[in-house]
């Protein structure tokens, strides 16, 4: 049953409102084309690595607009990598091990471990244009995004039920119409909710990278980003306060006209063989389903559909069935496996060479302070991993399970995570140093803000994705609580909680550069920790320090992808399958 509300249902009644519907799409589009008119003349403009931040608040849309695109971007390119990758792990045996131990170590590696290499890179890359600066900062910024997707893509291919696979074998679907008929329908609910959060980190990365210095060259870029940190280190609360305003208007406005409807429209994907009398709704979802121009792409897209899905019916792989264990998949991976094979073992012998060179300059001082800051760092990212789980599992299963209550929370929820932790940060570490606190403690409650969210939004994916005709038949059989919560809605969620607990194991990592290390009007405070000690040795240029203790993190990492991530993984696609 769809969901309509009064609102929409009584625009959409009125015989002249989907043409004023129409008028405001078409109004959209064409400002959109003036951005980004605006956008390709400012970055084929003259390179200007420093720009004079106002703090007037007359500034703040023009700031907005430049971050809006930028994030947008790297999102889209985010979402584009996530799938490739995630489907190239999903389906080749051979490298799947490999390719999750590095997706693993690249969301733990914090943002600022990235950003030499990339924006020199990017520079160099694009001479003499604003080009090459910006597409630095894109790339950063798709590094705060795009593991959390990948994740989340990957552990739904690797849990879709064995009967609808088969089915699609029986059917003779091509790889194509496979990919577009189940799997990506399949993953939709995970993407939508993990696409919340991997903006969410976007604008966390967007606080680091709109302004820095690397060495004795600074960087300072029009936007919100450079806006806050600017207020924030003079110490002008009123800028601080009207910075962070407009981040969450911006957060609000993106709720409601994308996030909600996006919701909405993916709940069409439930797995589920009754269909749920409690749906979720948008009315900005109904208001385009009676838009004649939004339909027009779903009509041009069904016009060419129609005549590929004709054509691959009578290609040579849909003329047999082909068993699901049959091991042509992975014959096909194989040429591919020993070309990245070789890519790595050349790329990683380059790479081992000029690490080498690197930390000849290391002392034992400044090893035997990474290691210690790696003890440190790891015990609070853990600590604040179980924090997180104590209080999202319980909220996101009744969040999931009651769209009553979804309707009232989950949009707080969406604002709350979407607001970047990053611009807290400034107020949180004022209101520690009113109180005499220091960040030895005060860096988890830091941490937690940019933790927390992974697992939440995983956990309500999860509970969505649960069959309504499972959750009844443990009401008819009148199971207790903790036979609904061990037989139930434990297993249910499993796969996404791994997820979520994976993902927000690299928020937190990523969060220990600003937790343990900030700029305040008095100068600086940090404790202990490899995250003090990148943001301390970016601010130097020290980065023999930058690679050692990115090469910690990395060890630390891949030992608990080993010991813990990889069986639960294995876990998830084997016993907690859901199937019929």
């Amino acid at each position: 049953m769809r969901i309509q509300y009064p609102f929409a249902r009584s625009l959409v009644t009125v015989r002249n409102w989907p043409f004023f519907i129409d008028l405001g799409i078409a109004f959209c589009s064409l400002a959109l084309f003036f951005g980004v008119l605006h956008i390709a003349h400012y970055w084929f403009g003259a390179p200007a690595p420093v720009v004079p931040i106002s703090h007037s608040p007359r500034a703040l849309p023009v700031y907005a607009f430049y971050s809006v695109i930028r994030i947008g971007i790297a999102y889209l390119l985010s979402l584009v990598f996530a799938i490739a990758y995630g489907y190239t792990a999903a389906y080749n045996p051979r490298i799947e091990a490999w390719m999750v131990a590095v997706l693993d170590i690249l969301q733990s590696i914090p943002v600022l471990s990235f950003l030499p290499p990339v924006v020199l890179a990017m520079v160099a890359l694009v001479p003499g244009h604003q080009l090459g600066i910006e597409m630095g900062v894109i790339l950063l910024i798709f590094t705060g995004q795009v593991w959390n997707l990948a994740f989340s893509f990957y552990s739904s291919l690797k849990t879709i039920p064995r009967e609808m696979v088969e089915a699609s074998r029986i059917y003779r679907y091509s790889a194509w119409q496979r990919f577009w008929q189940l799997e990506m329908p399949y993953a939709a609910i995970g993407l939508v909710w993990n696409s919340i959060v991997s903006v969410a980190g976007g604008w966390f990365a967007l606080m680091l990278c709109e302004m820095f210095t690397m060495g004795d060259r600074n960087f300072q870029l029009p936007g919100l980003g450079s806006y806050i940190q600017s207020a924030a280190d003079s110490g002008d609360v009123t800028a601080l306060l009207s910075g962070i305003g407009a981040v969450i208007l911006i957060v609000v406005a993106t709720d409601q006209l994308l996030w909600r409807p996006l919701i909405a429209w993916s709940d069409k994907f439930k797995f589920e063989q009754v269909e749920s009398a409690d749906r979720a709704g948008s009315p900005i979802l109904e208001l385009l389903r009676r838009s004649r121009l939004s339909s027009l792409p779903g009509r041009v897209r069904n016009s060419l559909e129609e005549p590929i899905f004709r054509r691959l019916a009578h290609s040579r792989e849909t003329q047999h069935v082909q068993p699901i264990d049959d091991d042509a998949d992975s014959r096909k991976g194989m040429g591919l496996f020993w070309t990245l094979l070789a890519v790595i073992l050349i790329t990683g012998a380059w790479a081992a060479l000029q690490a080498v060179t690197l930390l000849r300059t290391v002392t034992w001082a400044d090893l035997r302070v990474l290691m210690e800051g790696a003890l440190a760092t790891f015990l609070r990212v853990n600590a604040a991993l179980l924090i997180s789980a104590l209080w999202t599992i319980p909220a996101g299963v009744a969040i999931g399970f009651n769209q009553n209550l979804a309707r009232v929370v989950q949009p707080i929820a969406q604002v709350m995570a979407s607001v970047p932790a990053s611009a807290f940060y400034p107020v949180m570490i004022m209101a520690l140093l009113q109180i005499g606190g220091g960040l030895g403690i005060g860096s988890i409650a830091l941490m937690l803000l940019g933790t927390q969210w992974y697992i939440l939004f995983n956990v309500i994916a999860g509970a969505m994705s649960i069959p309504s005709d499972l959750r009844e038949v443990t009401r008819l059989y009148r199971f207790t609580r903790w036979q609904r919560w061990t037989k139930l809605i434990l297993p249910g969620i499993f796969p996404y909680l791994i997820t979520g607990m994976v993902t927000a194991s690299g928020g937190a990592w990523n969060a220990s550069v600003m937790a343990e290390y900030a700029h305040v009007k008095t100068g600086i405070i940090q404790t202990i920790g490899l995250g003090a000690e990148i943001s301390s040795a970016t601010d130097q240029g020290r980065f023999p320090i930058i690679l050692l203790a990115t090469i910690f993190i990395s060890l630390m990492v891949v030992t608990m992808n080993r010991l813990v991530w990889r069986r639960l993984y294995r876990l998830a696609e084997t016993r907690f399958k859901l199937e019929g």
